[in-house]
């Protein structure tokens, strides 16, 4: 991006954060995000906003908090207090860098409307159904047009005794948008979704010292594949077709997956997909950005970078994490065990991704073997000459990765479970660019 784009990016940030970070602070931050992680402008600038507070969902709060009606949420609120009924309410399990982490969401609901709800720290706090809150210290945030109430570690919830509530059902008889699998989202709620089941698991787990069970799988229509959960049995079957409506859509870390809550219907209907293709989906960079992740996709495009922790690393022993001069952030001191990898920036023209290349296609794919990067590292003395020699290997070579899809504040990411480098004819594809320009002439 040239020093005028980057000027416009700049004078924009400075003015939604209104001085909460210095210049020199907040072009450097703006420029690493760009040139650095290669995420778009936008992306770059909601990470920011995120990071320092712009948009309401960071830790910097007013001195004291206004009580609002759920109508008068503006979704830019960061300290703010709202008296409502529990209209739904769903506990649940997440993990979150490995560690399981304990949410309860659902739907919020007053005279005056209702709106969706997280509380991000859930272990011990409960929400029955049905039953009056005070949300204290809450942020608000606009997601797919409608604005979400969250309670983060700074905030409360009180029981408000005594205190009634009369939600109109008009306002929570919200009707389901049926879609396919494709055009799923993060943060869709109340879809209906038809598809085949093509695969069903259960987990057992504990929360709060009681067993549950979790009921997950794939299901997939003629445009895609998702996942999908559930807390109750449905007594889904491999191979039945499905309709599940008022469902709603989460990520794990960019993904999307479709939850079956405690108001989803679930029905059999008649199969009409025929044969579903079940492998990898062939997608441009710009098809995952506005998705957010998925599952089983592809990607073609140019490496542009090789990114800082590619080559030779070490990994923790028993949760195999990358350790920093022999400590392990879960762990402590270890004794660390070797590993090869590259992080690649590829750029197909509609976007640019980060692709985290494991040992087996590292070395298949660059003829550096573990051992002999161990052996070119020692007698160097240094590890970077490794990278170094990757770097040479793959930089501006035209690529296909195929694996999962992350996403955080940093952009798109893919654990890539399959790689292969395409040899270019170059003679052939200048012939085929100055065929193409001289008839257009």
């Amino acid at each position: 991006m040239n020093d005028e784009e980057l000027q416009l990016h700049f004078e924009e940030l400075k003015k939604e954060l209104g001085g909460k970070i210095d210049d020199d602070q907040l072009k450097k931050e703006l420029n690493t995000y760009l040139n650095e992680y290669r995420v778009t402008a936008e992306a770059a600038k909601r990470g920011i906003k995120r990071k320092y507070g712009a948009d309401g969902s960071s830790s910097f709060m007013t001195a004291d908090s206004l009580s609002k009606k759920i109508d008068e949420l503006k979704g830019t609120e960061m300290n703010v207090d709202i008296t409502a009924k529990a209209v739904y309410v769903d506990k649940k399990q997440i993990t979150v860098r490995g560690a399981p982490k304990t949410i309860i969401s659902g739907i919020l609901g007053d005279e005056t409307g209702t709106a969706p709800f997280t509380i991000w720290e859930g272990e011990n706090v409960n929400v029955d159904k049905g039953e009056v809150y005070l949300f204290k210290n809450a942020y608000t945030k606009v997601w797919n047009d409608r604005v979400q109430i969250n309670l983060g570690a700074r905030g409360k919830v009180e029981k408000a005794e005594g205190v009634r509530v009369d939600v109109p059902e008009r306002t929570i008889a919200i009707e389901s948008k049926e879609v396919k699998i494709q055009d799923i989202r993060e943060g869709l709620g109340d879809v209906t979704v038809t598809g085949r089941i093509m695969s069903v698991e259960q987990r057992n787990i504990t929360v709060k010292d009681e067993p549950k069970i979790v009921y997950s799988g794939i299901i997939a229509d003629d445009t895609g594949k998702i996942q999908y959960s559930a807390w109750n049995d449905h007594n889904l079957k491999e191979g039945e077709t499905i309709c599940v409506k008022n469902a709603y859509i989460r990520a794990w870390r960019g993904i999307p997956q479709l939850n079956l809550g405690d108001k989803c219907e679930v029905s059999r209907v008649d199969d009409t997909f025929g044969e579903i293709d079940m492998t990898v989906s062939k997608k441009t960079i710009a098809d995952i950005i506005a998705v957010g992740g998925g599952l089983d996709l592809s990607v073609t495009g140019t490496v542009v970078d090789l990114r800082a922790g590619s080559g030779l690393i070490w990994r923790c022993p028993h949760c195999n994490r990358s350790v920093l001069n022999g400590e392990c952030t879960t762990h402590g001191r270890v004794e660390p065990v070797t590993d090869l990898r590259m992080k690649l920036i590829l750029d197909d023209g509609t976007g640019a991704i980060s692709a985290i290349v494991n040992r087996q296609d590292t070395e298949r794919l660059t003829g550096i073997t573990l051992a002999a990067a161990e052996g070119l590292a020692k007698a160097r003395g240094e590890s970077e000459i490794v990278s170094r020699e990757i770097a040479q290997l793959v930089i501006m070579r035209r690529m296909t990765v195929m694996g999962n899809v992350l996403n955080d504040d940093f952009g798109p990411m893919m654990i890539v479970t399959g790689a292969e480098i395409e040899n270019v004819d170059v003679a052939a594809e200048a012939e085929k660019l100055y065929n193409d320009v001289e008839a257009a002439l």
